[in-house]
């Protein structure tokens, strides 16, 4: 058990646990205004399709007019999750159970709501507890024979095919199944955004599909002529506003019956199937018809390749503030690669999401919600469920400073998490929307104090960093002693992501 400071950054652990381990989360909050506290994690715990449970008080069945009284019913339907009500102790193993079951069977947040009269009441617990585990079946959905040889049908028709990986394909298990189909049909290998660096080390992997790709990237996968989604579920950030793939015929994988893509439409071909089980069979139908081609895996390819992360765009570096793209690059080199990474969701998160290219054990990115300061609660839960191994949080000024109290919740548990505050003094989203409309950018701006001084105040250790060499330093104390630690890192505005020169600028340079 964790103790918080606020009960939003116990929801966002719970969050980040479910999602590193795939196993609920839990946390507590007592009624009434506990509860909302937990609004904008429940939503971004909801669109990430987590499994969790939260625990939380309510107000006396016995006192309508009490001051925290709260729908707590409504309130959980406003935020995307379920709602289980204990509506007598009798009734306590069941409403448990039926929260975890759907928890682990819908993949999404519960609120368990349970007035605070009756958590003090007494009753016969004579049987027991049969957690939601011992109903749910355990079993792999396996593909059709026919939609497996309709699927080889398209691929074995292609020049240029793509493979794009969702966090499907890493659930599933089916990084070598689908290495095996992407040598054998010469397919580029993509990811979605969260699935980033997922078979990363694979020669010809283009990086993240869409948004976050990188100006190669768009070029080649806008060729392809097929594309398989292993567990992706192909939205409009993945197909850049559905613009990425304008001639390619769709391959959907997935264990649901059915799953839309951007724009309301449909795959070509869909397979309802396991990703592991699904890559599998397609990989032995092509197998069994001799079927092997180079397709997009060529030499000229791979340089392309080789020169598609540098991003060569030049700006004039603000005074006393550092160029974030060659930092990314450092520390993606500098940092081992069995320490995991997490990215926060604000501007700052086109330099993470492009520069970061190493498979690590874990590579959990924000962006669910569209919210910032959601990702330092999610790593330190994810930190917590991976047995307190050391990672690393590339996050912005304006989220950091969300959360900033909770640092000293990694302090008193000695979390080995270094946050990368990617410093530039304003809120980035607002300050280039300004900017592009050529309106008033002082407005976004923001003084911040050091950062790295509130962090040792609090007990932990931190640096106000200006230069590289400075981050480099600071870098190895840690990595020589991984523990609580914030980094200030001074990033100059000048400085403009790709997405954002892409979304606001209209440049792809």
């Amino acid at each position: 058990m964790h103790e918080v400071r606020h009960e939003g950054v116990g929801m966002g652990m719970a969050d980040g646990w479910a999602r590193a381990s795939r196993t609920p989360g839990v946390c507590t909050a007592t009624c009434g205004p506990g509860t909302t506290q937990l609004a904008t994690a429940f939503v971004t715990a909801a669109r990430a399709s987590s499994p969790l449970v939260a625990f939380c008080g309510e107000y006396p069945v016995s006192d309508d007019e009490y001051t925290q009284a709260l729908d707590q019913s409504a309130f959980a339907h406003g935020c995307e999750a379920a709602f289980v009500r204990m509506g007598t102790p009798q009734d306590a193993d069941e409403a448990v159970r039926k929260a975890f079951y759907i928890a682990r069977t819908q993949s999404r947040p519960v609120l368990l709501s349970v007035p605070m009269d009756l958590q003090q009441k007494e009753w016969e617990d004579d049987e027991p507890y049969m957690p939601s585990t011992a109903i749910i079946p355990k079993r792999t959905v396996t593909p059709n024979e026919g939609a497996i040889k309709q699927a080889a049908d398209m691929l074995q028709g292609a020049k240029r095919p793509v493979i794009v990986m969702g966090r499907g394909a890493m659930w599933s298990g089916a990084g070598e199944e689908i290495r095996a189909l992407a040598q054998r049909t010469g397919a580029l290998l993509a990811t979605t955004l969260q699935a980033k660096n997922f078979l990363g080390d694979d020669e010809y992997h283009i990086g993240i599909s869409g948004t976050y790709a990188t100006k190669s990237a768009m070029e080649l996968l806008s060729n392809s002529d097929v594309v398989v989604a292993v567990g992706a579920s192909l939205n409009r950030y993945t197909t850049h506003e559905g613009l990425l793939y304008p001639e390619a015929k769709f391959i959907h994988i997935d264990p649901k019956a059915h799953v839309m893509l951007s724009r309301g439409k449909g795959a070509d071909h869909y397979v309802q199937s396991d990703g592991k089980a699904g890559v599998a069979a397609l990989e032995a139908e092509l197998a069994k018809r001799n079927f092997k081609q180079l397709g997009y895996r060529t030499g000229e390819v791979k340089e392309k390749l080789a020169n598609a992360w540098e991003d060569r765009h030049e700006y004039k570096i603000d005074a006393g503030t550092l160029d974030p793209r060659p930092m990314c690059l450092a520390l993606d080199d500098l940092i081992p690669t069995n320490i995991s990474l997490f990215a926060g969701s604000g501007c700052t998160a086109g330099f993470t999401n492009i520069l970061f290219r190493k498979p690590r054990p874990i590579v959990m990115p924000g962006h669910f919600f569209g919210c910032i300061g959601q990702m330092m609660p999610a790593a330190v839960g994810a930190v917590i469920a991976s047995g307190m191994k050391p990672a690393i949080l590339m996050d912005g000024d304006a989220s950091t400073m969300m959360h900033i109290g909770d640092f000293d919740t990694m302090v008193r548990y000695k979390v080995p998490l270094l946050i990368y505050c990617m410093n530039n003094e304003c809120l980035g989203a607002e300050y280039y929307k300004l900017d592009a409309h050529d309106m008033a950018v002082e407005t976004s701006c923001i003084p911040t104090a050091d950062l790295g001084a509130v962090a040792r105040a609090f007990g932990g250790r931190g640096a106000l960093c200006r230069t590289l060499d400075e981050v480099k330093k600071a870098t190895a104390e840690w990595l020589a002693n991984p523990g609580p630690m914030l980094i200030d890192v001074r990033v100059s505005r000048s400085v403009v992501t790709l997405p954002y020169r892409r979304i606001h600028y209209g440049e792809d340079e």
